[in-house]
């Protein structure tokens, strides 16, 4: 082959090589032009314009009377876009925006004007002005020169941003809760509200900057629930709770309120000690913990044993000393010389152990089943269904477990081997103070959209019947006697008649482990017509100052029924709270006698809140009239003065 034959064949060969070349690459446009197109005109549409989330305002969370718990409060932040702004406009305004941004946000006008032109000269389109501004602040920035153009000829950005905010603080936060918890969690469906959209373009450093100042599609805010919590109910509830566990140093415990008839929760109290030994709303111990609950379960048990009939109270038992042997434990009363012979109905007065465990184990001695059956029937081994997450289970040993022994039925009889939580408690104990019938615990009223009712929770949701009106008519006698004359008289009242049950269970054991305990006190208020019922839960206060029930939970239930009693609750804080006032504790005592006793004579209210002192004088029919607000320091008629109905005082507080 001739070398010009095959410089011809090389020829046609890079010709048909660019041939292939230009048939591939014009098949390759050709299938992005017409076939992928969409698919690539999309995607640079989505690195260079995307829609943003707006998240919608969550509806509000309110107290039975109005008062918010949660709220969502808007915060803006302002952003410059340098480029967009013409020359001329800028030259005419940086000065005056200069002088209007230091004069709202602080800082020297100078300052602002030399962060302004540098964001200029760098093409800064994204430069921050100012974060987490209030409305007010946001509309006053949007008119202030160069801005007041508008995006476009202003290069004004602003991005509206979402907070949740609890207005009480600390006070009810496990309660209110946070994300799936507490009520924000239960109630979401509600108060979510529908999320919104945005169109955003991405420009330099992969920032984002909103297109125009309208949304593509508006959020819709949430809905309003109306909770049955009471704010000023709680506040009580806190401090009362709080000055038992820093009296007693204990770990963590609980404060709960209902209300008798439709079984509204007005306030729940949840403390935790901190490792540097001061409190805040820890969990939910309320709802959540479940544990062995000691004495207050004899309530139960009592009336398990009068509905079957294998008791009644005038039935007599000897409390052996004090001791009484099963198997190889023993039961102790907590008087070590025990209460000799006596009544079932003065068992459960004084509390005794003993006498229990008899009543118990005699009356089901052949039909253990038949106990637990009554317990299950009476609702105690099934959880409240509460909205709220986190309940816990309730346990009722059952006959023929793995650890059902000879000695769980008489430990039953005094609540050791059961397990419930604070709530499912409580709630056994607002059935007896309602003659028997169970209604359901709620935290809810209503759902609102602002004005207009959505839906409504208030007729109460009637669970059972936990036992025949004439049983619930017995225990609350034998309650009501033990405030008179039994373990519970450290909540003997001389305002109003209470009725309850003290409750004081062991929680470690072992002779090389120190002892630890659990306080409670459950019962309701008035005892003639119940309005409220209550229970405090201590848990692991210091044995070395106190650990039984009637000294550690009682007192702080006392104290909740009598400023709920009197409606003129005192504002405590945490400091008022260490160092206790005792002049304004003995005050409050006389302060009541004088409401009730001696309406014509002037108190002395100095030292008192003025949110104490004018109720307080307004129920004894004189007109008073505040200046300032706090503590009251001064009052124009003297202590101990005759008044008429139609009196005027002059208050001066600080």
């Amino acid at each position: 082959m001739t070398n010009e034959k095959k410089i011809l064949n090389r020829f046609y060969l890079v010709v048909a090589l660019i041939f292939v070349f230009v048939i591939s690459v014009g098949f390759k446009l050709l299938n992005i032009q017409f076939v992928q197109g969409k698919e690539y005109e999309d995607l640079a549409q989505k690195n260079v314009y995307r829609n943003f989330t707006i998240p919608a305002n969550r509806g509000n969370l309110y107290d039975a009377n109005g008062s918010l718990l949660a709220t969502s409060v808007p915060k803006y932040d302002v952003r410059f876009d340098a480029v967009t702004v013409s020359q001329k406009d800028f030259d005419e305004n940086v000065n005056p925006l200069s002088e209007a941004l230091a004069e709202m946000l602080g800082g020297s006008a100078a300052s602002y004007k030399n962060k302004l032109e540098e964001a200029r000269r760098k093409g800064n389109r994204y430069f921050l002005i100012a974060k987490d501004l209030r409305y007010s602040d946001y509309i006053k920035i949007k008119g202030f020169p160069l801005f007041e153009k508008g995006p476009y000829k202003g290069g004004i950005i602003t991005e509206q941003v979402t907070m949740r905010e609890l207005p009480l603080g600390k006070i009810a936060e496990r309660t209110v809760g946070k994300g799936s918890s507490g009520l924000e969690g239960a109630y979401n469906e509600y108060l979510k509200g529908r999320d919104g959209r945005r169109l955003k373009q991405k420009i330099a450093k992969g920032q984002w900057k909103p297109v125009g100042d309208a949304n593509e599609i508006e959020p819709k805010d949430g809905l309003d629930v109306i909770s049955t919590i009471d704010v000023n109910i709680q506040d009580i509830a806190h401090h009362a709770l709080l000055r038992q566990l820093e009296k007693y140093e204990a770990d963590h415990g609980t404060a709960i309120i209902m209300e008798v008839k439709t079984g509204e929760i007005k306030a729940l109290a949840n403390l935790g000690r901190s490792k540097e030994g001061w409190y805040y709303e820890k969990r939910n111990y309320a709802v959540w913990e479940s544990q062995e609950p000691g004495s207050t379960f004899k309530l139960p048990a009592i009336v398990a044993a009068l509905e079957d009939k294998v008791v009644d109270t005038s039935m007599v038992f000897d409390s052996e000393g004090g001791r009484v042997v099963y198997h190889d434990r023993v039961v102790r009363d907590s008087d070590v010389n025990g209460y000799g012979k006596i009544s079932a109905a003065r068992a459960f007065e004084v509390s005794s152990n003993t006498v229990f465990s008899k009543i118990i184990t005699e009356g089901y001695k052949n039909n253990a089943k038949g106990f637990v059956k009554r317990l299950e029937y009476m609702g105690l081994g099934q959880p409240i269904g509460l909205e709220i997450k986190g309940e816990g289970s309730p346990h009722i040993p059952y006959p023929g477990d793995k650890n059902w022994y000879g000695t769980t039925l008489p430990w039953m009889s005094f609540g050791y081997g059961v397990s419930m939580t604070p709530l499912q408690i409580l709630n056994f104990y607002n059935a007896i103070a309602n003659d028997g019938v169970q209604v359901k615990p709620k935290l809810i009223k209503e759902i609102r959209d602002r004005d207009r009712l959505i839906k409504d929770f208030e007729k109460p949701i009637i669970n059972n019947s936990v036992c025949s009106k004439e049983t619930a008519k017995i225990a609350q006698t034998l309650m009501k006697n033990a405030v008179e004359k039994g373990t519970a008289s450290a909540v003997k009242s001389n305002y109003l008649s209470m009725a309850g049950k003290t409750g004081t269970a062991q929680t470690s054991y072992g002779t090389s482990q120190k002892r630890e305990y659990t306080a409670s006190f459950a019962g309701y208020f008035p005892a003639e017509n119940p309005e409220y019922s209550c229970i405090v839960v201590v848990n692991q206060p210091n044995s070395a100052i106190g650990f039984y029930g009637s000294q550690v939970a009682a007192p702080a239930f006392k104290e909740i029924a009598e400023k709920m009693y009197t409606r003129t609750p005192q504002v405590d804080t945490v400091k008022t709270l260490i160092t206790h006032n005792i002049n304004i504790e003995k005050n409050f005592e006389k302060y009541f006698e004088l409401l009730h006793k001696e309406k014509n004579i002037m108190p002395n209210v100095v030292g008192l809140s003025a949110m104490d002192a004018l109720p307080l004088l307004e129920n004894m029919g004189v007109n008073a009239e505040l200046n300032g607000s706090g503590i009251i320091t001064n009052q124009s008629i003297v202590e101990g003065k005759e008044i008429t109905e139609n009196s005027i005082v002059k208050l001066i507080a600080n």
